[in-house]
């Protein structure tokens, strides 16, 4: 049998080579080496030996604690943050396949970036000037969104001396509090639930509050109320636009509610911001976006259920800092940042794409 301690030293040097190769996750898959996503691409670590179901679990079981290892052995999955030597924070996702030990391991980088240094427009900026709204950050998942939820609040904490109340699975970012008093409640330590702890969020005296992923019509609803009673609120979807938010939300109550949602939400929200993140030609990552702004034509496009028109409404408010998602593909396939096939990729709309492109 091998040694535990030579588990947790694999497991550290397995980590350790994840943050200095810049990857962006680490995956630990039975009868696999060791793998990497850096730039959006799975590379093996050929140097590492192919991993045992022995090798993961003894890797794996290094990752938790025994309060985790009880919660996992009995629900074949678990969500948490683990702390690498004030060296690297991850979000973890751990779980059973075939009857062995799998893990998925995400990098949250150490630093909070700015929205320049995530080349995001400065209309962003806009944002964390509100003292009340309701802000989405949507796409699918592993695009960003964390990361540019982190660096607006981290302006705001900068800026303001407001109490920000974030309650997420897990906590991914850690903020360090400056000008505002920041509360991190983190899902299965500090809160049961969501539900928990957003039913009792508008008791703690927040002004913003960032909820990590609205994953029902409760934690919706609860975010809209926020919203509407005065506090800036943030949050995000697994949504590929701005037009597809706003359905997905009204179609996430029963049709007897959704006359009332359709009304909070023309009156409360501020903003959605649908992201990428597509990879540049000379290396890394950048992002494409669509910016929707709400003003009086989304408004009443929302309250009158006619979302499949909110694009025409960004096409032409182009002055007031909204933006299609092929309009920014275009720029960087212009800027030659991205190649036209990675644009083609992820475009919702490819013929469009093409057909800007031959008119520049």
């Amino acid at each position: 049998m091998v040694d535990p301690v030579s588990y947790k030293q694999r497991l550290n040097d397995l980590l350790l080579i994840t943050a200095k190769q810049g990857a962006s996750d680490l995956h630990l898959s039975v009868g696999r080496r060791p793998i990497l996503r850096i730039d959006g691409v799975l590379i093996g670590l050929q140097k590492e030996s192919i991993l045992s179901p022995d090798d993961v679990e003894g890797l794996i079981l290094n990752l938790l604690t025994p309060e985790q290892k009880e919660v996992f052995l009995r629900d074949k999955q678990l969500d948490f943050a683990f702390s690498f030597e004030d060296k690297a924070r991850f979000r973890c996702n751990v779980f059973f396949q075939r009857g062995f030990m799998s893990a998925a391991l995400r990098l949250v980088p150490a630093e909070i970036k700015t929205v320049e240094d995530l080349n995001l427009p400065s209309i962003l900026h806009d944002f964390t000037k509100l003292s009340q709204g309701f802000i989405l950050i949507v796409g699918p998942a592993g695009q960003g969104k964390s990361t540019t939820l982190a660096s607006l609040l981290d302006e705001i904490n900068h800026q303001r001396t407001d109490h920000i109340i974030t309650v997420e699975d897990p906590i991914e970012y850690l903020f360090v509090q400056d000008r505002c008093v920041i509360s991190q409640r983190e899902v299965g330590i500090d809160t049961p639930s969501f539900d928990k702890a957003l039913g009792s969020v508008l008791r703690q005296d927040p002004d913003v509050i960032m909820v990590g992923e609205m994953r029902d019509s409760a934690s919706i609803g609860t975010a809209m109320t926020a919203a509407e009673t005065g506090h800036l609120v943030f949050s995000t979807l697994h949504t590929n636009s701005a037009a597809q938010t706003i359905d997905r939300i009204i179609d996430s109550f029963p049709p007897n509610q959704q006359g009332q949602i359709v009304s909070q939400l023309s009156s409360t929200l501020v903003g959605i911001v649908s992201q990428r993140l597509i990879p540049r030609i000379d290396g890394g990552r950048i992002p494409a976006y669509e910016i929707m702004l709400v003003n009086s034509a989304v408004r009443n496009l929302i309250r009158e259920r006619k979302s499949y028109q909110i694009d025409i409404v960004i096409e032409t408010s182009m002055q007031e800092g909204m933006t299609t998602l092929n309009r920014s593909l275009v720029n960087l396939v212009r800027k030659k940042q991205i190649s036209l096939e990675n644009a083609e990729r992820n475009s919702l709309n490819s013929s469009e794409l093409r057909i800007l492109l031959e008119r520049s």
